[in-house]
């Protein structure tokens, strides 16, 4: 799907877990999740495979199982955080530490072309050193995800169902985002096999 053929109000959605859940080991839990979602009004209409990566920051847990998923939007952005949220809570979550394990992460990565809450904020936080974001983390809603051009774990997946998206601000394709990790971005990123 190109950014032409993507409608303004679609949104992407990473999955990830490390932990098991109710539903059980991560895998199964993003397909729960996936039924989850739908139930709340977000239905995916594509779904990558699931790739398996190292925890990051590495040594930080278990492998996790990752994918992405878009959806349309059925409300603003910040509503449907609020439901991915409670979705992570009925899965067990709890934000005790900054990139702990997790039984369910569901993180908006973006809707549309949407640059919220303005071009200011998102770049201050892409360019937040690395220190810094171990201690930060927004206190709204940052789209897109200010790490989405940084993680191979949503990028492999994101390359799957929407390519030729195009980041507003960098102007570069999920595609041409992925090309440009360093290789150490990518090192253990594999689809995964059950």
């Amino acid at each position: 799907m190109t950014k032409r053929e993507l409608p303004a109000a679609t949104a992407a959605i990473a999955l990830g877990a490390n932990a098991t859940s109710a539903a059980g080991v991560p895998e199964r839990t993003l397909a729960a999740a996936l039924e989850a979602m739908a139930a709340a009004d977000l239905r995916p209409f594509a779904v990558s495979r699931f790739w398996r990566s190292p925890a990051w920051p590495a040594g930080s847990g278990p492998d996790f199982v990752n994918a992405v998923a878009l959806v349309r939007l059925p409300a603003a952005p910040g509503a449907v955080l609020d439901r991915l949220h409670g979705i992570e809570a009925a899965f067990g979550r709890v934000r005790r530490e900054r990139w702990g394990p997790r039984t369910l992460d569901l993180d908006l990565l973006l809707a549309g072309d949407a640059v919220l809450p303005d071009e200011a904020t998102v770049r201050r936080w892409i360019t937040l050193p690395d220190g810094a974001q171990r201690r930060e983390a927004p206190e709204a809603l940052i789209l897109p995800h200010p790490r989405l051009q940084d993680r191979g774990f949503v990028l492999a997946p994101l390359s799957e169902v929407l390519p030729g998206w195009r980041h507003p601000l960098s102007g570069l394709t999920v595609a041409g985002m992925l090309a440009r990790l360093p290789a150490a971005a990518t090192a253990g990123l594999r689809p995964f096999v059950p």
